[in-house]
């Protein structure tokens, strides 16, 4: 019997942008019923063909390809038309909407003469959010929603026609693990009405879960096709990547040096209580737990975002109260933000403005800024970091999320702080650009810095970390070093379960 032809199908697709070949002859095919994922390092090409796929860009050469029909597209509507649905990333939702109006936006069900029919409406959409098990309703404004839930909306578009195909572009950056069982299920009733699934992930344990087929680009040009149940993240990533990765435990090299940060009973509310920690030059600091454990909000209080209830915070040995984040950037303190793109850099500023933005009243010469002090600065850490961009002029929201990260981290590192925090570091980054900010954190303590990273992925705690600090629910369950942390006592203590518990 003839195997099913593809939903969909791209055929070398070439597409060049002045300067840079961003798609070498790409081809790429997703079968009904499959979930085929596409795999490769930020600047590999992936958003590039999607693009391509959604109409947003023309190709230079090729064929896309809906069914066994070659078409032209040419806008998102049309590739929405056409049964190829999208879930971004980046969320595109308009928050003073209810979610009905978001998800049916455009296509809202009328009456006679053209009123919206507002019963109709909101019934199609309580019965889709039924299927994805979420707490809010059809009415519900969408800016009052977490960006969890906002994401659970994006998912829910894509519920609404008769697909051929949907791509998930990194579906759970923000999704609680109760949430991805509910996406996984989506999924998993799509494949069997035979929609093709492309799923875009960094994710590897995703990956293997969920997947049929894995594709794989790299530098714009398509690098193979592995069976998922056939293959090892090895080997899928030195396809990634072209190399094998250093995925061993932090083993310190050099000696700590004195007391950087003290945080003594610290509180904030009902966010977290009672925190006390220590971090020393040379040393990095890692902070567990579940979405809620209170770690970012621990972050933003040291970082003079939030005011505490109770509690003291020291810098080499002195009492600081810390009440804005120029109180903390006159302290020495750096934030990393988990939210690079919202909070961390101004995407449509170029590299080095973003990496100056903070010091910029000290570059100043009379009333106009310094141009060749910024220059350097930025020169300067470029190759530090090996920050990879055509230079200065080029404008951050066209750099790599791995290039985009390294950006903020410049920026803070160009203020000579005494303590740098790092708040998921990697969210969104592919295994090669992760493996390049591991090296780099581990770098920065053996030079001396105080570190304190915040990490969802244990991998990453456990890699860079030369403690770990687990939390649950607002409070300190444990803190390990590098020598006695396991993967089964971490999980324990960041479950909020003790030895006894266990044991009854």
């Amino acid at each position: 019997m003839n195997a099913k032809p593809p939903v969909l199908s791209l055929k070398n697709i070439v597409k060049t942008f002045p300067g840079v070949r961003a798609l070498d002859g790409v081809s790429f095919a997703v079968l009904p019923g499959e979930v085929h994922a596409l795999m490769g390092e930020n600047g590999a090409g992936k958003s590039t063909l999607m693009k391509v796929l959604g109409g947003i860009y023309q190709p230079d050469e090729g064929q896309i390809i809906v069914g066994e029909t070659p078409i032209v597209m040419s806008s998102p509507l049309e590739a929405k038309a056409k049964g190829i649905v999208f879930i971004h990333q980046e969320l595109s939702l308009a928050e003073e909407l209810s979610v009905a109006e978001n998800i049916y936006l455009g296509e809202l069900p009328r009456k006679r003469f053209g009123l919206v029919d507002w019963e109709m409406l909101y019934a199609q959409t309580n019965a889709i959010l039924d299927k994805l098990r979420v707490s809010f309703n059809a009415k519900t404004r969408v800016g009052d929603l977490s960006i969890a839930n906002q994401q659970m909306v994006e998912i829910a578009r894509a519920l609404t026609v008769d697909a051929k195909a949907v791509i998930f572009d990194e579906p759970t950056a923000s999704l609680t693990d109760a949430e991805k069982v509910v996406l996984f299920d989506v999924i998993s009733d799509l494949q069997s009405q035979g929609v093709g699934i492309i799923y875009i992930s960094h994710r590897m344990e995703e990956i293997f879960k969920i997947t049929d087929r894995i594709s794989v680009l790299r530098d714009g040009s398509y690098r193979g096709t592995l069976n998922t149940a056939e293959t090892n993240e090895e080997a899928v990533t030195q396809l990634m990547i072209g190399r094998k990765l250093d995925l061993s435990r932090n083993e310190r090299t050099h000696e700590l040096g004195d007391v950087a940060l003290e945080v003594r009973d610290l509180s904030c509310g009902s966010l977290f209580e009672n925190i006390s920690f220590q971090v020393r030059r040379g040393e990095v600091v890692g902070f567990y737990g579940l979405v809620g454990a209170g770690r970012t909000e621990i972050a933003e209080t040291l970082f003079g975002l939030r005011d505490p209830s109770s509690g003291a915070i020291f810098l080499d040995g002195q009492e600081v109260r810390i009440h804005s984040p120029a109180d903390a950037i006159a302290r020495g303190i750096s934030l990393v933000p988990e939210d690079r793109k919202g909070q961390g850099l101004i995407l449509g500023m170029n590299c080095r403005d973003n990496m100056t933005l903070p010091q910029i009243d000290d570059l100043k010469a009379g009333p106009f800024v310094a141009e060749g002090s910024e220059v350097a600065i930025f020169d300067q850490y470029r190759d530090r970091l090996d920050i990879r961009t055509p230079g200065w002029k080029q404008l951050v929201g066209n750099l790599s999320g791995g290039n985009q990260q390294k950006i903020v981290i410049g920026k803070w590192l160009s203020m000579h702080p005494n303590v740098l925090i790092v708040d998921e570091p990697t969210r969104g980054i592919d295994v090669g650009s992760k493996s390049e900010i591991h090296n780099l954190i581990r770098d920065l303590a053996a030079q001396g810095y105080a570190v304190i990273v915040i990490s969802s992925e244990m991998p990453e705690v456990l890699h860079v970390s030369d403690r770990i600090v687990a939390m649950y629910s607002g409070r300190i369950m444990r803190t390990f070093t590098s020598a006695e942390v396991t993967e089964d006592n971490l999980i324990q203590a960041i479950s909020g379960l003790t030895g006894e518990d266990l044991v009854a």
